[in-house]
């Protein structure tokens, strides 16, 4: 018996989407693949030698940022040691109280100066890369003596110029976006793997 496979033609939504994917990630793992490759070594180094890692981002980018601390809280792939990363948006009494005190512009800046040590290091992910309680939150990391990743959509934006490193999603559309984002953590975790396997402590 003869089995006929339906193919959905590429001029509909899902494969106009698939099609933006497709290119976008093509010259992610061209221009940016190595950025959060570099990243997981770095954060091998900085939380094997006691550091630790807040991470925080609005609606899918809060999502993708307790996505990358579930990964070094419990494991990537390999059974290994956990590594202490929070989700700032994760406990949901201290937000609620800091958004009814202080406004949402402080959601994250104030969770970032109760937690973060010198060396820490602080991700953002933000799609449009102008969230206000984001911003604030990569001018506290930067006064407690953090270092500041921000991953982004396209650039020029102004959480991409706010923090000590960037890695700069060119997609034209939010989904895409965080579709690659979503790659970038797990390059990251990967590289980060690697990093302790081999025992490296370095960029």
């Amino acid at each position: 018996m003869t089995v006929t496979r339906t193919v959905r033609p590429p001029d509909t939504a899902g494969g106009d989407h698939c099609g933006r994917l497709l290119t976008a990630l093509e010259l992610f793992r061209a221009e940016q693949a190595a950025v959060a490759e570099r990243w997981g070594r770095r954060l091998a180094g900085v939380l094997s030698a006691g550091g630790r890692l807040l991470a925080a981002g609005n609606g899918g980018s809060a999502a993708q940022a307790q996505h990358l601390t579930a990964e070094l809280v419990g494991r990537y792939r390999e059974d290994r040691p956990p590594f202490s990363a929070l989700a700032l948006h994760a406990d949901t009494s201290s937000c609620t109280a800091i958004v009814n005190d202080y406004g949402p512009d402080e959601l994250f800046a104030r969770q970032v100066r109760a937690h973060a040590r010198p060396g820490d290091v602080l991700i953002l992910l933000s799609t449009s890369g102008a969230s206000p309680n984001l911003l604030a939150a990569a001018a506290a990391g930067r006064s407690s003596a953090m270092e500041v990743w921000s991953l982004t959509g396209p650039a020029p934006n102004p959480l991409a110029e706010a923090g000590h490193d960037r890695l700069c999603v060119a997609a034209g559309t939010t989904a895409n976006v965080q579709e690659l984002h979503l790659v970038a953590v797990h390059l990251l975790c990967a590289a980060f793997d690697a990093a302790l396997a081999a025992g490296h402590r370095g960029p």
